[in-house]
């Protein structure tokens, strides 16, 4: 199954799950899958952590799961 299935069945599966910190563990979950290796997942979020104050100018919150 490639990526794109897997995480728009992911979505199917957990998006409709209330609170924002389930969403936002759906997000992290949906970002994992597309990035698939933990090493990918690992340089994702060092980009998306770096900004105009450096490497750690964003955070990251992986929610928690249902």
């Amino acid at each position: 199954m490639d990526a794109k299935k897997k995480a728009l069945d992911f979505i199917m599966e957990w998006g409709g799950t209330d609170g924002s910190f389930h969403k936002q563990w759906v997000l992290d979950g949906v970002v994992r899958i597309l990035t698939e290796t933990e090493d990918g997942y690992n340089q994702w979020l060092t980009e998306h952590n770096d900004g105009e104050d450096g490497p750690d100018t964003y955070a990251w919150d992986e929610g928690s799961a249902p």
